[in-house]
């Protein structure tokens, strides 16, 4: 069976996107693996100048790939942001991204590190990192089946990442819905209570949310919490769907 057809199996086995990126970290870690050795794998999503760790074999391979971020560089941000293949032999001879980031990742128990960059649509960028505690891991053969292999898995992670990205959306979406219906019912309060315009009550909100340094959203909240006893929910519909016992 081919990776494409194990990765796609992948798919339909996981359970959720989270659990499928981690089986496929997991079972990347084992194709690069071979000769019975371990190896870490993190696949890291560069987007909007921010860099994260979205599926790994391991906890180990998470914490590795953070000290990366943590530092603002290494191989795998390097390969993701220019889009190149970047192999670091052995740790204890490397100084490229400075000691730092070699001492800290050799602290782990690991000697050498290869990142792969994945072929994206768009503006996001990924990369796949291997981690072995084997000096010059991945040489010859290792890195030719990496290539390989990461150019057949790059269509399931592009899939994997646009729905990451369309998750993203809603999930932002629908915190903006529930933020302005919080903010909207809580200037009601306000009007309610004061008897004025609402422009005069979102400058009582606002001006409130000034003089405390709180958000507006959490001054909203407050208020709302205090009147109602419970928090303020969303209610929102898809287009076209009729309330159930209203009347044309």
């Amino acid at each position: 069976m081919s990776a494409t057809d194990q990765v796609q199996n992948l798919i339909l086995e996981s359970a959720d996107f989270e659990d499928f990126l981690n089986e496929l970290a997991r079972f990347s870690a084992h194709q690069m693996a071979g000769d019975g050795d371990d190896a870490l794998c993190g696949i890291t999503l560069l987007r909007d100048r921010k860099a994260a760790t979205i599926g790994w074999s391991s906890d180990s391979a998470r914490e590795v790939d953070e000290i990366q971020y943590s530092l603002s560089q290494g191989p795998c941000l390097t390969a993701a942001e220019e889009e190149r293949e970047v192999h670091v032999p052995d740790l204890l001879e490397e100084n490229r991204w400075g000691p730092d980031y070699a001492t800290a990742v050799a602290s782990h128990g690991l000697r050498s590190v290869l990142s792969l960059p994945f072929t994206l649509q768009g503006e996001a960028k990924a990369a796949l990192n291997l981690y072995s505690d084997v000096p010059r891991k991945f040489e010859g053969n290792a890195a030719a089946r990496a290539r390989d292999f990461t150019r057949e898995i790059s269509q399931a992670l592009r899939l994997a990442v646009r729905f990451s990205l369309h998750a993203d959306s809603a999930s932002n979406l629908r915190a903006t819905l529930e933020s302005r219906t919080i903010i909207d019912i809580a200037v009601g309060i306000v009007m309610a209570q004061n008897r004025c315009s609402q422009q005069a009550a979102v400058q009582i909100l606002t001006e409130a949310s000034s003089n405390s340094n709180t958000k507006l959203r959490d001054i909203a909240k407050t208020l709302v919490d205090s009147v109602g006893g419970t928090g303020a929910r969303t209610h929102y519909e898809e287009p076209g769907k009729v309330r159930q016992g209203t009347r044309s």
